[in-house]
């Protein structure tokens, strides 16, 4: 119990944050779940703001069709998995298109936030979502070279698994072309295959 009030707290301040005076408030942050796994995406979209949860919309329904072949619902998801992202709040639009990718100082600002997440929570599986949060845990590489791989991480003592996922954006063909939909496809069975999955959601 103690743990979980840790974590209201965290969120409590989170929200509070102002240091990116060009991301857009509100910030997002999903339920305070303590569990077995980190799920970590990259920013929110212009909706989630409003709706007031992370993958509320376009790539959120693409994520959790995803982890429906896995015989895991939306609600299921977030009652046992904890949400968090590279950036929490929203970054803006793009001139040229799409969202903004926040800058590295935003990519700094919000980064003491998730490690204290990650210090709070103790994840035995770690889930990044898409590019920019892949990098926040593994070196810069070509998607072919991280998707449908387990990889480990080392913090202090403990060992943490990361097993990445493509980005689910409408805008992104990368998982519905090969290789990358094979290796999408690789990664969700390894996902339904760990330990930590399996014992969240057995």
């Amino acid at each position: 119990m103690r743990k979980l009030t840790l974590i209201e707290e965290h969120q409590a301040a989170l929200r509070g944050c102002r240091r990116c005076p060009d991301m857009h408030k509100p910030v997002v942050v999903g339920p305070p779940v303590s569990g077995k796994i980190l799920l970590v995406g990259q920013a929110p979209g212009d909706k989630e703001p409003a709706l007031g949860r992370p993958f509320a919309w376009t790539a959120g329904k693409q994520l959790f069709k995803w982890f429906a072949t896995l015989n895991v619902t939306e609600p299921q998801f977030r009652a046992s998995v904890y949400m968090a992202a590279t950036c929490r709040c929203f970054p803006g639009k793009n001139p040229k298109g799409g969202d903004r990718v926040p800058n590295e100082q935003e990519v700094l600002n919000c980064r003491p936030w998730l490690e204290r997440e990650l210090e709070l929570l103790k994840p035995e599986l770690l889930i990044p979502i898409g590019r920019l949060a892949i990098e926040q845990f593994l070196p810069a590489r070509p998607l072919v070279e991280q998707i449908g791989r387990t990889f480990e991480l080392t913090r202090g003592r403990r060992r943490i698994q990361v097993l990445p996922l493509p980005h689910p954006s409408g805008a992104s063909t990368w998982p519905r072309t090969e290789p990358g939909k094979s290796l999408t496809a690789r990664a969700l069975q390894l996902l339904g295959e760990h330990p930590a999955w399996r014992a969240t959601f057995r």
